[in-house]
């Protein structure tokens, strides 16, 4: 499975706070240079500290794309790399930098393996108050996320898809930099996200990607310049490893959808494959969904991308492949027929409009917050309140008399709703005017 290129013997190792000078300075870090940082790191010969002021000195000085593409490679070759090429089907995944209420993965996965498309998405680490993909699955009452290499290659032969947690044997120095990233305050250094990215999705055989870069308050990245060029990067470093990649620069200064939760945002993905739901969502699955089977070669014009994602929606076969995949991952799949055995929390309370207007902005991030205060995340003990969340999310530009909903609150806890209230009634802001509300796809990169 592993094939690591090993240092030129010509190659003198420097000590390692010369390669720190060396990038604080903004040098330029050649193969070896870097093949010899992955090395140390995983040996444990760089100590930490070493580590996080390197971290720091490229989050300043940045990487050019050469470099960004080595250390990708680099962080790959770290650990084991799965060779899928015993499955004939086009493998292509889905990724996204994260935001709130977003629940295209659950979408995207079953609907492009309807389209005849093999899917080996892993999951890895949301922002810190974002509901990830497995812990809106872990709704579903025995549904498993962890799996081994062999497991997760025997379900793609199989069922043609898998949605899973992040395999540790897979990509190892990026997990040991992302841990100290979160540390030294170097999350959104651009080259660091590449190769932290890249690394993990290519290591598990996708053959293209589909990406999702999220952009405003919702997003860890707030700047839409920044978005724009982390699709770039992400892109051509794509290409430079000889993969298929495509990047899709997406608003998130509002919730995606009309909840936000566990079981509500699997109730609505559930929706979104009968092809019903709320407009937002049913606009971006259509525009990632066509992406994915072009890029897997599915369909070859944008009429035809269109047509075959409608028509797995509306068909009912992207259904039944969310059934296949939670079902091989020992899923309750009645769930899925009968979304009203989901828990239901005991209390629902509107947030009621404070005056009259129109909606003028939405700060999806304290939304988000407010839901896991209530108990949507994993607490102390790794527990989840399933039950509870927001659902009824007016949007930007929507015009609303005092007093009427700007969302449903589902929760358990009164004391746990104070807290969250607070939040949830500082994420709106109303005004007399009617905004314009911005475009949710900013920009294309391919």
């Amino acid at each position: 499975m592993r094939k690591r290129p090993i240092l030129t013997r010509r190659f003198v190792r420097p000590s390692f706070t010369s390669l720190i000078e060396k990038k604080r300075d903004n040098g330029e870090f050649t193969q070896d240079e870097i093949r010899y940082i992955i090395d140390s790191v995983l040996d444990g010969e760089m100590l930490q500290h070493q580590q996080a002021a390197l971290l720091m000195a490229i989050y300043f000085a940045n990487m050019s794309a050469q470099e960004t593409a080595i250390l990708t490679e680099e962080m790959m070759f770290s650990g084991e790399v799965i060779d899928l090429s015993t499955i004939a089907k086009p493998k292509i995944d889905k990724y996204s930098t994260g935001g709130v209420g977003d629940k295209t993965s659950l979408v995207l996965a079953p609907l492009a393996m309807a389209s005849g498309i093999v899917v080996p998405m892993m999951c890895g680490v949301e922002q810190e108050y974002v509901v990830n993909t497995l812990d809106k699955l872990s709704s579903i009452p025995g549904f498993k996320g962890a799996m081994s290499i062999e497991h997760f290659q025997g379900q793609l032969a199989r069922v043609g898809g898998v949605i899973a947690e992040q395999i540790k044997e897979l990509a190892p120095a990026d997990q040991i930099f992302y841990n100290l990233r979160l540390e030294t305050g170097t999350i959104p250094s651009l080259p660091l996200i590449t190769g932290s990215v890249l690394s993990k999705k290519l290591a598990e055989g996708a053959e293209g990607l589909v990406i999702d870069v999220k952009w405003g308050n919702g997003s860890f990245i707030k700047d839409l310049e920044q978005a724009k060029q982390l699709a770039r990067s992400m892109t051509r470093v794509g290409r430079s490893m000889k993969r298929r990649c495509v990047a899709l620069v997406t608003d998130m200064n509002q919730p995606l959808g009309d909840s936000v939760g566990t079981s509500l945002e699997i109730k609505e993905a559930i929706q979104l494959l009968k092809g019903e739901g709320p407009e937002d969502m049913k606009e971006l699955v259509l525009k990632l969904g066509m992406e994915i089977v072009r890029l897997a070669g599915v369909a070859g014009s944008t009429l035809s991308a269109k047509q075959t994602v409608q028509r797995h929606l509306a068909d009912g076969s992207a259904l039944e492949k969310l059934k296949e995949v939670v079902k091989a991952q020992g899923g309750d799949t009645s769930f899925i027929d009968h979304t009203e055995k989901f828990p239901m929390a005991r209390y629902i309370r509107k947030l009621p409009a404070p005056k009259r207007g129109y909606l003028h902005t939405i700060s999806a991030d304290l939304i988000a917050q407010g839901v896991s205060i209530l108990g949507a995340s994993q607490d102390a003990d790794g527990k989840i309140d399933h039950a509870v969340g927001v659902s009824d999310i007016k949007n930007v530009g929507t015009q609303v008399k005092q007093g009427e909903p700007l969302m449903m609150i589902h929760y358990n806890d009164e004391a746990k709703l104070e807290q969250a209230l607070e939040l949830f009634k500082s994420s709106y802001r109303l005004a007399p005017k009617r905004p314009v509300p911005p475009p949710l796809v900013v920009e294309r990169v391919a």
